[in-house]
């Protein structure tokens, strides 16, 4: 049976496949809000799905730009390492619950306004004036772009994106990449770190994994979509567009850290109640039930 939550992830799924086919990103970046807000998720299920999703929809877009020979191997290399040893780390963080549900969506929010206030930035730029030769044999040293990718790997395991949305712009604005170049090198980066990502989280939500379906089944017909239109964009159109969605997932994640976080504290003032109750607890002696350590009662609560 068809419901309005499958037809909204079939759509999500559709798009997201979309935008990888056409950005090399973006995907995890709608899939996290679509997951935690519109299939009500809670993030440690939405996470691991994410990543999987993300994977898989990467992998297949990967094969055309493969095949145009759009990947660069030398950046790849420099950010790609860093960043697979970030995603361990931040998925054994959030294995070993050392960063809470509110932090990971903050996270995630803060970092996709920074990338798209990076990519606007050089919205006017353009990219394709800088030939691959050029990029390549640029004396520029490596650890920027080797920093970035620890960035970007610990946003992997933290808040279970693929990553495309920091390592497209690190790619553009610190390897001089342009935009399809740097689009077909993150697909493959994106893969690499959600597989890494998803082993440290050692985390499967069996009960979740028909949400699946529809996901992979819109991203499929997104891809095949964006995979004919990918190469007639221009890339003026493509940085704009990339900092608009980064935008607005950064708005859909924040509020709903900020409903996650009001709901946290509504539920905190009951057991700080109990605390004043003691002295009430006193003047109500003569009540037998309450004279003889009803606060301790209250505190082992």
């Amino acid at each position: 049976m068809v419901t309005p939550i499958l037809l909204l992830l079939a759509a999500g799924g559709g798009l997201i496949g979309f935008l990888l086919a056409v950005l090399g990103a973006g995907g995890s970046i709608l899939l996290l809000p679509l997951l935690v807000t519109g299939a009500a998720l809670p993030t440690r299920t939405a996470v691991p799905l994410s990543l999987i999703i993300v994977m898989v929809l990467a992998i297949g877009n990967a094969i055309p730009y493969i095949q145009r020979r759009q990947m660069a191997a030398r950046p790849a290399l420099i950010l790609g390492i860093p960043a697979l040893a970030g995603s361990w780390v931040g998925g054994s963080l959030v294995k070993a619950r050392v960063v809470p549900e509110v932090a990971q969506l903050a996270i995630f929010a803060t970092a996709a306004l920074i990338a798209s206030w990076l990519m606007l930035r050089r919205a006017r730029a353009d990219g394709s004036g800088l030939p691959l030769n050029a990029v390549l044999r640029a004396e520029t040293s490596p650890f920027p772009l080797a920093s970035q990718g620890v960035l970007v790997g610990l946003l992997t395991g933290i808040a279970g994106v693929g990553g495309g949305f920091a390592i497209v712009p690190a790619l553009v604005l610190l390897a001089g990449l342009p935009m399809p170049l740097a689009s077909g090198t993150s697909l493959l980066l994106i893969a690499l770190n959600s597989l890494v990502a998803l082993m440290a989280q050692g985390h499967w939500p069996a009960a979740q994994l028909p949400l699946l379906t529809p996901l992979l089944a819109g991203g499929v017909v997104g891809a095949l979509l964006g995979q004919r239109l990918a190469p007639q964009l221009k890339e003026s159109q493509l940085r704009l567009g990339f900092a608009a969605l980064l935008i607005g997932s950064a708005v859909l994640t924040a509020g709903e850290a900020w409903q996650r976080q009001r709901a946290s504290t509504a539920s905190t003032p009951p057991r700080l109640s109990a605390q004043p109750v003691r002295p009430h607890a006193n003047h109500d002696q003569p009540v037998p039930n309450h004279s003889p350590g009803g606060g301790q009662h209250h505190a082992d609560f």
